[in-house]
């Protein structure tokens, strides 16, 4: 009994014993070993020193992302579009075919068109300036003469004219300056269709005359081929043919304007001092406002600066600027250009401020051979009996009996 409690007491304590051993001897033991527990789970020893493989290399760093591509530079502009192209010219006008004066009269139109000579909106002003800039010459392969009506209104003689015209195309040009206020009517047919030219009230006896006829003048030099430029009225008559008158106008550099020194109330008496020392007494004269000038002079008229303001300010009723400004001024400054003469036959016999009028029962072919060949002048330095062109003042009623007596007497007919 007693050795079986002895060996129950016994156990328990060698067990103690035996298990203080172990711990002091496994403790001495780790002591001796390097241990790495950081990576094996449950202490777990790693292999050694020598055994283990060389670490690898840490991966590279990625690449660094390629930079943003650059925005793509910005398309060029797109270029300006082409002008648009110039508008045709217009077509030129349809004429007879009259052999070697076709062309002349095709370029003339055209030259007409593309200065807008009969269509412009010039104020006065800017008319004159671009007139009197123009060639003295002008275009002499195309020799033509002008033919410029001042009239109030209607021409009631057109008919004689368009017979006078009829054939010679090319060879003249018409300007109308009527009442701004007249409503036109002229036939497509007539050969003073579509030439009106943009005008102003005209009063007889003022200055508005005077820029009546420089506003003729002035559209009529815009055409370089007209070398000649006639004034005429809506009274007036052609008294010899076209090829006649023609001839006569072209055929001399002189100009056919009246001018003289007339000692009388009504020429030396109009005289206003003040207008000294520009224009002096026995420079004044007197003369028809019905005229043909040479080109040269009438590119002088249009570009005078001088003595129209004079004219404008003391030439003032009883003075009247249609019979005195051109005569005064072309004295002055182109006395030899001028033959001191007009061509444009008119009846003072009866006296007045006005000329004789004409009607029906005074158309006769006495008459008219009166004015053609009656009278005596010098041409070209030669003594003729033809000094007369044209005539008035004939009525609109004498448009009858003339258009009879022309085939006859004038060389053309109706």
């Amino acid at each position: 009994m007693a050795a079986l409690y002895n060996r129950t007491l016994f156990q328990p304590l060698f067990l103690l014993i035996l298990g203080i051993s172990i711990g002091v001897v496994s403790t001495l033991c780790f002591q001796s070993f390097y241990f790495t527990f950081s990576s094996l789970p449950y202490f777990v020893q790693p292999p050694s020193i020598s055994e283990q493989q060389p670490p690898h290399p840490p991966p590279p760093p990625p690449p660094p992302p390629p930079p943003p591509p650059s925005p793509p530079p910005p398309p060029p502009p797109p270029p300006p579009p082409p002008p648009p192209p110039p508008p045709p010219p217009p077509p030129p006008p349809e004429v007879q075919d009259l052999g070697s004066n076709e062309t002349s009269l095709d370029v003339s139109l055209k030259n007409e068109e593309r200065l807008g000579v009969l269509g412009h909106n010039m104020s006065d002003d800017e008319l004159l300036l671009r007139a009197s800039s123009v060639s003295v010459e002008g275009d002499n392969a195309t020799y033509k003469v002008a033919f410029m009506f001042l009239t109030p209104g209607e021409l009631p003689l057109a008919p004689l004219w368009d017979r006078f015209f009829k054939g010679h195309e090319g060879l003249y040009s018409i300007y109308v300056h009527p009442h701004p206020s007249y409503n036109d009517s002229t036939p497509q047919d007539s050969a003073f269709y579509g030439r009106r030219i943009p005008s102003q009230a005209v009063y007889w006896g003022t200055m508005s005359m005077i820029d009546a006829e420089r506003r003729l003048l002035a559209n009529a030099l815009l055409d370089p081929s007209n070398q000649r430029f006639v004034l005429l009225s809506d009274s007036c008559i052609p008294v010899f043919n076209f090829t006649t008158t023609y001839t006569y106008l072209t055929g001399t550099n002189h100009s056919f304007l009246g001018s003289f020194d007339d000692p009388r109330k009504s020429g030396r008496g109009r005289y206003n001092p003040r207008m000294w020392p520009n224009i002096t007494i026995d420079q004044w004269r007197k003369g028809s406002q019905w005229f043909e000038l040479h080109r040269d002079l009438a590119v002088a008229v249009v570009s005078d600066r001088k003595y129209y303001p004079i004219f404008t300010e003391f030439c003032l009723p009883p003075c009247y600027n249609d019979e005195h400004y051109l005569p005064t001024l072309v004295n002055i400054l182109y006395a030899h250009m001028n033959s001191n003469r007009a061509v444009t036959w008119v009846d003072w016999s009866r006296g007045g401020p006005h000329p004789r009028k004409f009607g029906w029962v005074d158309v006769k072919i006495e008459l008219l051979n009166h004015i053609r060949f009656g009278y005596g002048c010098d041409y070209n330095g030669n003594a003729t009996n033809v000094c007369h062109l044209f005539g008035r003042k004939f009525l609109p009623n004498t448009i009858g009996p003339l258009l009879r007596v022309a085939p006859s007497l004038l060389g053309f007919h109706p």
